[in-house]
């Protein structure tokens, strides 16, 4: 059977291409650029697509030919820069579903979420149900699976989220501590969609959870990460009300408009607010074994050093992006607000007007770098030219005012941290 896998390379997508290709399955990828396809599994077929631009069945058709089955575990947590979810959760699948249906491709299982209701409280949820809803209208021989918190030895988006407070040292701070969470293994979801195209009879049409028995609370979650990293537990545990959360998650969702896309957005709050739970009776019975609990997850994911240096590492990202934009910010705005000051220390080296033009330029640049790093997409590129810069700054400082590798602030010496905490930046705004 030869099966397009939306959303290829992300974290269930991965998972299912790699099972489906050990099962004998004849796999495509799609993704937005093939590159990423090819670095994560080298020696198959990948298709370079943005989905939210493939709105209309003519725009799927090249696609779909010489295909049998269609898996869609694209998705996005919420709008910002990078992701439409309205256009990658609806309008882009419905498009898909009509355009299968008309190329004869009619097997598809998609990749759904507990709580996706046209009622429900958040975009991600309502934008996954006109999908779900879709296909269930459809004359196609459809499986809808809703997985919950998804575990996987690959960190992003919800595992990655609870790695990040599991490495909070000392004391354990939490919103929502006490929220039902039910979990479910990467493979686990793999295992379901192989499993569901092999066995059209008993899985088509119908909807299936896929979440383990027994639920947590998502302290008790925290703490399991926290154990299977081998870090401490914590000494103590502070509950945070939920107006301290909401705030923090309100700024990640203005980060998202510049192209972050954060874990912690009030989308994934309110879903954590309203538990991630269901029932996997039914697909127990189909399949014949209960999906793997928690404990049993994180014991088949060996915990490894990069795993504790991913954890902390990605908990001080934020606060390492921050501090060395403000700083570059900072030293652009300071240096036009006293620009008369700065100028005069080039007093007898060069002409005030070409001391003046040295410190605007610097300034602007000095900003430029500072704003670049506040935008994803250019975070690594001005990282790497805040060193530059650095360098260019000790070279002239260097030549033409010498005397301040002496002076008791240290405004040379000053510049090898930060071009350290810009290497820092550089290296862990890799993409993924």
């Amino acid at each position: 059977m030869r099966v397009l896998v939306l959303g290829g390379y992300g974290l269930i997508g991965l998972e299912i291409v790699r099972r489906l290709r050990a099962d004998g399955f004849c796999v495509t990828g799609l993704g937005r650029t093939v590159a990423k396809g090819l670095r994560m599994a080298p020696d198959m077929r990948w298709i370079g697509a943005d989905i939210a631009l493939l709105t209309a069945p003519d725009a799927w058709r090249a696609h779909l030919v010489d295909i049998d089955a269609v898996v869609n575990a694209s998705g996005a947590l919420q709008d910002g820069a990078r992701d439409n979810l309205v256009a990658v959760q609806d309008k882009a699948i419905c498009a898909l579903i009509a355009a299968c249906d008309e190329a004869n491709v009619v097997r598809f299982i998609q990749i759904s979420a507990p709580g996706a209701e046209a009622t429900a409280s958040t975009a991600f949820l309502r934008t996954k149900s006109a999908a779900d809803q879709a296909l269930r209208a459809s004359a196609l021989r459809w499986t809808i699976f809703k997985p919950g918190l998804v575990i996987s030895a690959n960190a992003y988006g919800g595992t990655a989220l609870v790695r990040m407070l599991a490495a909070f040292p000392l004391a354990q701070p939490l919103v929502l501590g006490d929220a039902r969470v039910k979990t479910v293994a990467a493979d686990d979801v793999a295992d379901a969609a192989a499993f569901a195209l092999a066995h059209d009879q008993t899985t088509a049409r119908r909807d299936f959870d896929l979440v383990e028995q027994g639920s947590h609370t998502l302290r008790d979650v925290v703490a399991a990460f926290r154990a299977w990293l081998g870090f401490a537990p914590a000494r103590a545990h502070l509950s945070l009300p939920r107006f301290v959360g909401f705030p923090i998650a309100r700024g990640a969702d203005l980060a998202g408009w510049l192209g972050w896309r954060s874990p912690l957005r009030t989308t994934a709050l309110r879903v954590l607010a309203e538990g991630i739970e269901g029932d996997s009776s039914d697909w127990e019975a189909v399949r014949g074994r209960a999906l793997k609990p928690l404990h049993e997850t994180l014991r088949s994911v060996p915990s490894t050093m990069q795993e504790r240096v991913f954890a902390r590492a990605m908990l001080v990202f934020p606060v390492l992006v921050l501090t060395l934009a403000l700083f570059w910010l900072a030293s652009g705005v300071i240096g036009f607000w006293r620009a008369d000051d700065a100028a005069r220390v080039l007093d007898g080296v060069v002409t005030p007007g070409d001391a003046m033009a040295l410190v605007l330029g610097g300034g602007a640049l000095d900003v430029l770098v500072g704003l670049g790093l506040l935008v994803r997409k250019y975070t690594r590129t001005a990282a790497l030219g805040a060193i530059v810069v650095s360098l260019g700054y000790l070279a002239s400082g260097t030549l033409l005012t010498p005397h301040l590798w002496t002076d008791p602030l240290g405004p040379l010496v000053k510049i090898f941290p930060a071009m350290a905490l810009a290497l820092a930046v550089a290296a862990l705004a890799q993409e993924r």
